[in-house]
């Protein structure tokens, strides 16, 4: 991918708190192919956000910093970099304005940047000053909004079970969570222990006993953190310079900052570099930036219809889309790959032709399957064989009509000795129609005997003979050596050759028909194939994701357990038990594999009916 040398917005605020899509940032991302790591960070405004997403570039400037007490970022800005420790990645930084912008006073268009921060990244990174108490947690009640934002599944509520918590699916699509606390003065010590940051922050995620508004406003944001995010690290960093210092921050040179914040620092950077996975949808489908800028197009146009966006309608949605291009692709792929080897046109024979058309099919299909998924009913599948049939034909056309071509230069050539005396008058003397039939046959000779025989070499010689057929006729009646018994014969010879010469023809018309039925059995066989190894692979990945889900929730489950919280414990119990129901689902795939050998070997069997 090309360098992005700074930063540029991706989803602006505009005046009146409405949010769009910046066509100019969704184009950079269309145009990367590599999965994306995406690392958005979120935060207070005037918390030193921008500093660390620059410091993830390796820049000391880029996003804007500030150094006032107003919001520099508005909306979410893009910065795009290969990723510095995973090849064939990019690493896509989100930095989000300010939440709690006193200036801007919507408290609504925030919770909308939150939302969208949480929806598009891989890891999300919380920004905060000072410590983490009550009040940095009442701070992140954007958290706690987030089920009435976000839809995991298009149905109804009112037709849902009324025991289906949707939001034990949260932590199936939500990202990595990372608390950075900055200016941080305390000592890391818990009951005169010294205890790491994951600590820290494990000990102010622990829920209270009681069942008091008080002990549910408490819980609430920390049952959310906990329950939502697949893993909660920390980092506190010191005051990175002096009070006056901090208003140059960006012009600072490392030297001139604190010793342990420069260290601080580069832990940080070190922890997303490693451990930030690459951005995943339901089942395990690895997003790439095209992907990406999609996705940040159908959320907010979901939010600007005033509807709540839902994973499931927008990941079906994005398969559209990328199903779509993936059959447009394809096909191109077939065009490239055929292209390089028209030269060889025409082919000396059918099989000739389809090895080549198998060579050029099996590319094109094995980019379909990489770039398709969620393909409903094989929809676009169906459609890409069809298409493919279409351009064989096409291809198959172009070869016969390259094969006519050259041998009928070749039987113009070969005729010009036949052509001359036709012309000059030789054959209308006595004996001319024997003088006829023995140059005739000599170019037919010449003809069969020419290496290499064409597709159409065959119907090209038959069309000639047909064509020669009069004059052959008008020689044999003005030849007065012959007996009138002895034209009947020659007159019945001649129909017997054109017979045979047409029952070749049909025999080998036949032939051709046979092979390319045996391409299509082919053909079909191969998409078969490929289509059972796509969906082994998205089954494995779903078990995968449901086995991580199960343990997830018994680390949850012992933990409340321990903390003496039963009834949350019970409650995960039930989402555990309905994870192994659906995991003995998965192991059940077969109305998949029934789908193959009803669905397909009908849409090809009208394919053959079509063609043929």
């Amino acid at each position: 991918m090309a360098q992005m040398k700074l930063p540029m917005c991706l989803i602006e605020n505009q005046e009146g708190g409405e949010i769009v899509v910046n066509q100019d940032a969704a184009q950079i991302l269309s145009d990367i192919t590599q999965p994306v790591v995406v690392v958005a960070i979120v935060g207070k405004y005037r918390t030193g956000k921008s500093y660390l997403m620059n410091k993830l570039v390796g820049h000391s400037d880029g996003f804007a910093l500030g150094s006032t007490v107003q919001s520099k970022t508005k909306g979410i800005w893009m910065w795009c970099v290969p990723h510095p420790f995973k090849l064939g990645h990019t690493l896509v930084l989100l930095d989000t304005e300010g939440l709690g912008d006193v200036e801007k006073g919507d408290s609504k268009n925030d919770a909308w940047i939150f939302c969208l921060a949480v929806l598009l990244s891989s890891t999300l990174v919380y920004n905060s000053v000072g410590t983490i108490d009550q009040q940095a947690m009442e701070q992140l009640h954007y958290v706690t909004e987030l089920t009435e934002r976000i839809k995991v599944k298009s149905s109804p509520r009112e037709v849902k079970d009324e025991d289906e918590d949707e939001t034990a699916e949260f932590k199936r699509i939500f990202p990595s969570f990372i608390w950075c606390v900055r200016d941080f003065s305390l000592e890391l010590e818990l009951d005169g222990k010294t205890i790491t940051e994951d600590e820290y922050l494990q000990n102010a995620l622990k829920l209270k006993k009681g069942i008091g508004k008080k002990v549910q406003d408490y819980n609430l944001p920390r049952e959310c953190l906990l329950h939502f995010f697949h893993s909660h690290k920390c980092f506190v960093f010191e005051m990175p310079a002096s009070k006056t210092a901090l208003q140059r921050l960006d012009q600072l040179q490392e030297s001139e900052l604190e010793p342990a914040f420069v260290t601080q620092a580069e832990e940080f950077c070190s922890y997303v570099y490693q451990n930030s996975k690459p951005k995943t949808l339901p089942g395990g489908h690895t997003v790439t930036g095209r992907w990406l800028g999609n996705l940040a197009v159908t959320y907010v146009e979901a939010i600007r219809s005033g509807s709540v966006p839902c994973m499931e309608n927008v990941v079906l949605a994005l398969a559209q889309i990328e199903n779509s291009r993936a059959v447009q692709e394809a096909l191109c792929k077939y065009d490239s790959e055929m292209s390089q080897r028209v030269d060889r046109f025409p082919t000396e024979t059918q099989e000739e032709f389809l090895n080549l058309h198998q060579e050029s099919e099996k590319e094109a299909v094995k980019l379909f399957m990489k770039q398709s998924f969620k393909d409903e009913n094989q929809e676009h599948q169906i459609k890409l064989i069809e298409k493919l049939a279409e351009k064989r034909a096409k291809y198959s056309q172009r070869n016969e009509e390259a094969s006519a071509a050259k041998y009928r230069a070749l039987i113009q050539d070969l005729s010009v000795s036949l052509e001359r005396g036709i012309s000059l008058g030789e054959y209308t003397k006595p004996g001319g129609h024997q003088h006829f039939v023995e140059e005739k046959q000599k170019l037919v000779d010449a003809y069969n005997g020419s290496p290499g025989k064409g597709i159409k070499a065959l119907e090209v010689l038959q069309e000639f003979l047909i064509e020669k057929e009069k004059v052959g006729a008008s020689i044999l009646e003005a030849d007065q050596s012959l007996t009138r018994t002895e034209k009947e014969i020659a007159e019945q010879r001649a129909q017997a050759e054109a017979a045979e010469k047409e029952k070749q023809i049909q025999e080998e018309s036949n032939r051709r028909l046979e092979q390319l039925m045996e391409d299509q059995k082919r053909s079909y066989e191969e998409h078969e194939k490929l289509l059972r190894e796509k969906m082994e692979e998205e089954r494995r990945k779903m078990k995968e994701e449901n086995e991580w889900m199960i343990k997830e929730k018994l680390k949850e489950q012992a933990e409340m357990l321990k903390e003496g919280f039963d009834r949350n414990a019970e409650m995960l119990a039930d989402q555990i038990r309905s994870l192994r129901e659906d995991k003995k689902e998965e192991n059940q795939g077969s109305g998949l594999r029934r789908f193959l050998t009803a669905m397909l070997p009908g849409a090809l069997g009208g394919i053959i009916k079509k063609i043929f």
